[in-house]
């Protein structure tokens, strides 16, 4: 199975300086801020999407194609780099701790999350600093072309949360629905994240466009096992299984389920649903129908769909580490098990 240290080997140097760069501009006055960010920060999981960024300027770096298997030690990236790495991050960060909140979880990634450590209220103002925050170093940096790409992710975010939230509380989730909801919360930004590691190091307008296809195709093939992942009893991903349940949330493997029953067999499966955030035999049940329909592997074949979507779009590029470490990326999402 492909790691994501594996991964992350062609682009080691310019990780290494990323992660000083996140250090030197990130930091907050005032104890409880200070902890409660350090705190945050120090739980940023995998860093999928400031890898994404780091390899595609890497790609099209112009001394991409000189480099060797033995490549990581030296640098790519410029500045521009990690301060687009820096703010997709960050924004992503902060659509966490509120998603937490929204969603009044208790664990991310198998610790507290930050709003059962200090309270929703606090979480909040934290997630509100680190959108600030971002918006500032952006600001201040003057790189405008790289802060539309940002404020663009910012709305498209709130609107996937909003049009997520629409439909979990109708219970009234299509296709069409899920699939723009996934697009809005999660591939859009690593979409923008690929896009920006491109644009960071001058690269055509067409790739840049090129790289944003490939972010987005990989973002939804992520969440898509995501959501897979969510049915299976014995993930690794730090959450309780059938999260999305409990929450009232129609994902495709569900979905794939209700499209094959029959309209009476429908709305049983949507009374169990409706049941769901009290009633852990409903959330059993329906467990139940939707794995033994079928659904996560349908859903994983959407997902493959994706997924050699986003190897074609890697495959125009010349064979270098970098873009190994991309089609590597794709392989590890379709894998992953957390």
């Amino acid at each position: 199975m492909v790691s994501i240290d594996l991964i992350r080997k062609p682009i080691a140097s310019d990780l290494e300086a990323f992660d000083k760069f996140v250090a030197d501009n990130f930091s907050a006055e005032g104890e409880l801020l200070s902890e409660m960010l350090s705190y945050a920060l120090s739980s940023r999981g995998k860093g999928v999407r400031p890898i994404l960024t780091l390899l595609t300027a890497s790609m099209h770096s112009p001394t991409a194609e000189e480099a060797s298997d033995k490549c990581g030690e030296e640098r790519h990236c410029t500045k521009r780099t990690y301060l687009a790495a820096m703010l997709v991050e960050m924004i992503h960060t902060a659509s966490l701790i509120h998603d937490d909140v929204l969603d009044e979880a208790d664990e991310r990634r198998g610790r507290p999350s930050v709003n059962a450590k200090w309270q929703s209220d606090t979480a909040i103002i934290l997630g509100d600093y680190i959108l600030a925050r971002t918006m500032a170093v952006g600001m201040a940096s003057a790189q405008y072309d790289i802060i539309s790409y940002i404020g663009s992710a910012m709305a498209t975010l709130c609107e996937g949360e909003v049009l997520q939230s629409q439909h979990a509380k109708a219970m009234d989730t299509t296709r069409d629905d899920y699939f723009k909801i996934i697009y809005q919360k999660t591939a859009s930004l690593l979409g923008v994240s690929a896009a920006l590691g491109a644009l960071s190091v001058g690269a055509k307008r067409e790739e840049v466009e090129r790289m944003r296809k490939f972010g987005e195709a990989i973002g939804m093939a992520f969440q898509i096992q995501d959501d897979i992942l969510d049915f299976k009893r014995d993930n690794n991903t730090g959450k309780p299984s059938n999260n999305d349940l409990r929450e009232k949330k129609i994902t495709l493997p569900m979905l794939e389920v209700m499209e094959r029953k029959s309209e009476e067999e429908r709305r049983v499966m949507l009374d169990l649903l409706k049941r769901a955030s009290e009633d852990e035999s409903a959330v059993d049940e329906l467990h139940s129908i939707v794995v033994e329909g079928g659904g996560p592997e349908l859903a994983a074949e959407t997902m493959h769909a994706y997924i050699h979507r986003a190897m074609h779009h890697a495959s125009k590029y010349p064979d270098t580490p970098y873009r190994r470490a991309m089609l590597d990326l794709c392989t590890f999402i379709a894998e992953r098990d957390r």
